[in-house]
């Protein structure tokens, strides 16, 4: 029952496909870092630098 839960059934098929989205996304993260690893350790780099960057 959505009263139990405290959501409607749309939000609830919004977390769904949320949820599957993100899933994918991840798996082409994976893949891509798998298909072009230089690329993918270079963007990584990138971003730790600019975490340490733009630290407060």
């Amino acid at each position: 029952m959505p009263e139990s839960t405290g959501k409607s059934p749309e939000q609830l098929d919004r977390l769904r496909r949320r949820a599957a989205f993100l899933r994918e996304l991840d798996e082409a993260r994976a893949l891509r870092a798998r298909v072009a690893p230089r690329r993918a350790r270079v963007k990584q780099i990138r971003a730790a630098m600019r975490r340490a960057t733009y630290h407060h």
